[in-house]
């Protein structure tokens, strides 16, 4: 087999990427040299290429899917929103600057040189490269300089299936809808449909897909049914609501104590994906909050990474946030702060780079100071706390330049790394806690200092081992549920030309007015 295909959506959020992750990780354990690919991704999530670059954390997982380590060809252009009209723009994964909505659109006609470059370039070196789109595919206001979505798969000439997330309501308008506006050399590409997140019985689903095919000429590809085991790794905003427990269902009580943790849900927060690795384990509870309340009742609170450390800080303290992990700080319980979050907990922070805020008081729960430099540091960690080894990476600009506290971690290559003053812990390395050894020991550590009798992390918790099995789920449904032979037709065949829909409509209301 030998091609690609584009996996649109009819909105942001649809199931895009884990859909991709399945078909990537379901040819890969069939055999297939497969590589994802996502030209343009809008996300604060992301993670440390083995080059040092930067790429969506989706687009790792979708490696990781097909037996890869990341590479920046996997995603050439990464926005990462630092406000609502602003982000920072990231190509092959380095910063080459930031740039509002207006002026962007003014970028995409360099950019399509680069991404169909590296599009070019993984086709050459593997044998299918499965795309994922952004947002909608019918953003048709942006269609003049569109690099991901059906302006991608025209300049491939690349099938495209489309993603729809029933469980919002509306699926069935969505399809057709965001099929009709395209206009007729883009709907020609696009071949059929998937259902994501289905409810229910499928045959009361059936004659409603069938009246779709017959307006769209196109057959829906498959229904993957609602699944609450998937969880791992969300792309964005939508995907990390306040109030959401994190992680899949709950394993039945043991008996033993749990530990439960409150996740600052930040407004720009980054690398949220840190938590899920607390979430793995069987006797911890991580849910989202955004109230002063939650922080002062959880055995654990965690602060995030955020791409507006200084607008967040003051978020904080506007909600009374700031306020009540002081308070926490003053009784002993523990807080662990990483990347942005431990920036806010230091003395003072100099930003002339993201906020160009200058000098601003920290919360002080650490006698450090950071200063943000031009260059943002991007690197993999490699170090041990605690006697066990740490692996992680660090996507920042601000730096530590005076500490008074006692280092926490240490990088074999950089040496000290991180703050610790009593309960308080913050560190720039994300992903630490995905290492077993130092997530149990500083699991332990944490229900001590919280006055929690009875707790124990789970010994044979691997956050790789659950990582894979999600994987393999989501491998597992696509192959279950969608019509694979088509799908590999539609890789190895390329797009044909299908009719347009707005020729259907136009017969049906030039009936309507005959009549």
């Amino acid at each position: 087999m030998s091609g690609a295909l584009l996996v649109g959506g009819t909105t942001s959020d649809a199931g895009k990427s884990l859909i991709v992750a399945g078909l990537c990780r379901a040819l890969a354990r069939d055999g297939v040299r497969v590589a994802p690919f996502k030209a343009q991704n809008m996300s604060n999530n992301s993670a440390v290429t083995l080059d040092g670059g930067e790429i969506g954390r989706a687009q790792a997982l979708q490696a990781r899917a097909c037996g890869l380590e990341p590479d920046t060809r996997f995603n050439p252009v990464l926005l990462k929103p630092g406000g609502d009209r602003r982000s920072h723009v990231v190509v092959r994964g380095r910063t080459v600057g930031e740039v509002g909505a207006v002026d962007y659109q003014q970028w995409r006609s360099a950019l399509s040189g680069i991404v169909a470059d590296e599009l070019a370039s993984l086709r050459r070196d593997f044998d299918v490269v499965i795309c994922e789109g952004a947002g909608s595919i019918a953003e048709i206001n942006l269609r003049a300089t569109d690099i991901a979505n059906m302006g991608l798969a025209r300049a491939a000439n690349i099938p495209v299936v489309v993603v729809t997330d029933i469980d919002r309501g509306g699926s069935l308008a969505h399809l057709f809808g965001t099929t009709a506006v395209l206009d007729a050399d883009d709907q020609a590409l696009v071949a059929g449909y998937i259902v994501n997140k289905f409810r229910g019985d499928p045959s009361i689903l059936a004659p409603g897909l069938e009246m779709v095919r017959e307006r769209t000429g196109r057959p829906t590809l498959g229904v993957i049914p609602y699944t609450d085991g998937l969880w791992i790794d969300a792309e964005d905003s939508l995907a990390a609501p306040v109030g959401r427990r994190v992680g899949g269902p709950r394993p039945p009580s043991t008996g033993r104590r749990r530990l439960t943790v409150a996740a600052i849900r930040l407004p720009r927060v980054s690398n949220s994906t840190d938590v899920e690795a607390l979430a793995c384990e069987p006797g911890v509870d991580v849910t989202w909050v955004d109230d002063a309340t939650a922080v002062r009742g959880a055995d654990l609170v965690v602060l995030p990474g955020t791409r507006a450390t200084v607008s967040d800080l003051a978020w904080l303290r506007d909600r009374g946030l700031a306020e009540a992990l002081i308070e926490r700080a003053a009784r002993g319980g523990p807080i662990l702060a990483i990347c942005g979050g431990f920036q806010m907990l230091c003395r003072r922070i100099v930003d002339d780079v993201e906020s160009a805020a200058g000098e601003t008081a920290g919360l002080g729960l650490l006698d450090v100071d950071v200063e943000f430099a031009p260059e943002k540091t991007l690197r993999e960690f490699d170090g041990h706390a605690y006697d066990v080894p740490v692996r992680g990476y660090e996507i920042h600009h601000g730096r530590v330049v005076r500490s008074a506290e006692e280092p926490w971690l240490r990088d074999h290559r950089t040496g000290p790394e991180g703050a610790r003053r009593g309960a308080v812990f913050g560190t720039h390395c994300h992903g630490a806690l995905e290492s077993d050894a130092f997530r149990r020991t500083y699991l332990r550590e944490a229900a001590r200092l919280a006055g929690v009798v009875g707790f124990e992390p789970d010994p044979a918790m691997s956050v790789a081992d659950v990582r894979l099995a999600q994987l393999d789920l989501m491998a597992d449904l696509v192959t279950e549920h969608l019509d694979m032979p088509s799908i590999h037709g539609l890789i190895a065949d390329g797009p044909g030309r299908l009719p347009t829909v707005i020729s259907w409509l136009g017969d049906h209301l030039e009936t309507d007015r005959r009549a």
